[in-house]
């Protein structure tokens, strides 16, 4: 049984034609390298075809990349040694920029963001790391997207995780905390103890202008005294008594 040539180039044809059917996703691009050369566009999403040898394709996903920056060790401003991890968000936003400019850019942007974190972090103080997150995130970020948009990145977003401090370190700030709650309660007792004894001024001017509140008062302590249904034994004076055993010994003008 003889088999034509032309049947079997027909054969042939028709398989380089299938295998150079390539699909991509939605949120794929192909760069096209045809005998060496990029191609003016990206290709995709569908249905495309790739002329092997002739073309190269490689595939780039736009889709925002999550990227884990290990724990680094930074030394702050007022030299103080931690470990600090990040977390980054970024995608391609040039299919073309990203596969030419850098040889791979998931491996750049990852030792990027590490030595970036190392010197921002560096320039900032203890306190600053802790409270001021949003300020240094955003500062973060600028850097980053700035430095990554010649390879057509853009960074979305960088967050820092987690600070992890020296027990000698955390010691501290525990104890500058409760230095500061009981500074607090001091100045809080003793702005108390300057209120009350304003009202007792107050008090003690009005009894004075008015002896008869003096006497309503020590029948409203035995009235609470009684209430309280206790063995106390009290002998009531009477209060001119005790004016007049206050005055004794004064001299008479």
């Amino acid at each position: 049984m003889n088999i034509s040539p032309t049947l079997i180039l027909g054969v042939v044809i028709i398989f380089y034609l299938v295998t150079s059917i390539q699909i991509l996703a939605e949120y794929e691009r192909g760069v096209i390298f045809r005998l060496g050369k990029l191609l003016s566009e990206p290709k995709g999403p569908g249905v495309i075809l790739v002329f092997r040898p002739i073309d190269r394709i490689v595939r780039i996903s736009l889709r925002t990349i999550v990227h884990d920056v290990p724990p680094q060790d930074v030394i702050t401003r007022d030299n103080v040694s931690v470990k600090v991890s990040a977390v980054v968000y970024f995608r391609v936003i040039d299919p073309r920029r990203a596969v030419v400019e850098v040889e791979n850019y998931l491996y750049a942007t990852s030792q990027l963001s590490q030595t970036t974190l190392r010197s921002v972090l560096g320039t900032a103080e203890l306190d600053d790391l802790l409270s001021q997150r949003d300020r240094l995130n955003q500062q973060l970020t600028q850097i980053l997207d700035r430095e990554t948009e010649p390879w057509g990145i853009k960074v979305s977003a960088v967050e820092v995780k987690n600070v992890d401090l020296p027990q000698e370190m955390q010691r501290a700030m525990a104890r500058q905390a409760e230095a500061e709650r009981e500074k607090r309660a001091k100045i809080i007792h003793a702005e108390g103890e300057l209120i009350a004894s304003d009202k007792l001024a107050q008090a003690a001017a009005v009894l004075n202008r008015e002896p008869m509140a003096i006497t309503l008062r020590y029948l409203q302590t035995l009235t609470d005294i009684a209430a309280e249904q206790n063995s106390t034994i009290v002998f009531p004076l009477p209060i001119e008594l005790m004016r007049v055993v206050g005055n004794i010994g004064q001299p008479r003008g």
